[in-house]
């Protein structure tokens, strides 16, 4: 825990003009009963602060509430990133908040829709792994990029046996299940599994935090959820009750999995060859 610098204290004070704070980061106090979640960085953080700020901005204008307020973020004199929200006490996700949950997924965040394209406009952040971002036409496009992102990191890795099998997904996979698929590209937040997921314990409501955001098909969305668990199978049919499937929904199960392997393969990315990696079988998706 860090006590408050001057520089923060001024932005909460431009929050909060009434108020006096107490605490140390992140968790900060005030006067007025209001608690704000505070941290600062290095200048080499500055894009992963910007890139979760305004994820959490746009989700924010999508479904109120079901995110935490931010209220300041940017940099000091020496560039140095900072980022001010509520906070917000949380416990686990019950089976009656996981609906909900699902609800507001399918009838808020994953109606906010882009005019740009498929992509978002800053790199965000999965983890450490940094997502270039950028915008596309089509959401083929968009996945073949983040999946060839990932790919260029495990190459310089060393593992070339695991970016060949990739690179036969990005030609044939990717093409085969996203290039006839009828979408628009919607509002996720990119890195949805339990541990980015809560109830706020004063509203008993669920809240989403941590995200990693882009334009893309929502059913993406789903994915690292069903990898790590926590979530209860009545989410995903409260979800699919208020947004369907997309069409064909024969393919379903396999656009799953094919979104599965982008988390699995930036799981080997970051922590070295994954026990789940061994879980993913493309020979369905046409390997």
């Amino acid at each position: 825990m860090r006590s408050l610098p001057e520089f923060l204290l001024e932005k909460l004070k431009s929050t909060n003009p009434d108020a006096v704070f107490t605490g140390n980061m992140p968790k900060i106090y005030s006067s007025t009963g209001e608690n704000y979640f505070v941290k600062a960085g290095s200048p080499s953080e500055n894009e992963q602060y910007m890139g979760e700020a305004q994820s959490l901005e746009a989700m924010g204008h999508a479904a109120p509430g079901l995110v935490p307020k931010v209220f300041s973020y940017g940099a000091d004199t020496n560039g140095s990133p900072y980022f001010i929200s509520e906070y917000k006490n949380m416990t686990g996700l019950t089976e009656e908040a996981a609906e909900i949950l699902a609800k507001r997924l399918a009838v808020e965040l994953h109606q906010y829709k882009s005019q740009r394209g498929f992509g978002f406009e800053v790199p965000t952040y999965c983890g450490a792994t940094r997502q270039k971002n950028g915008w596309h036409d089509t959401w083929e496009k968009c996945y073949d990029a983040l999946i060839g992102n990932l790919l260029e990191g495990l190459s310089k890795k060393g593992y070339e046996d695991l970016v060949g099998l990739g690179e036969e997904v990005r030609n044939s996979v990717i093409p085969k299940l996203l290039g006839q698929l009828n979408i628009q590209p919607v509002l996720l937040h990119g890195d949805l599994w339990s541990g980015n997921v809560g109830v706020d314990s004063s509203t008993g409501q669920p809240v989403i935090f941590d995200p990693s955001s882009y334009y893309g098909h929502n059913e993406a969305d789903l994915a690292i959820a069903r990898i790590f668990g926590g979530f209860p199978e009545s989410f995903y049919a409260a979800y699919h009750r208020h947004y369907p499937k997309a069409e064909p929904v024969s393919q379903h199960s396999l656009r799953v999995e094919l979104y599965e392997l982008y988390h699995y393969l930036n799981h080997t990315l970051l922590f070295g060859v994954s026990r789940y990696l061994n879980k993913l079988s493309l020979e369905g998706a046409g390997l």
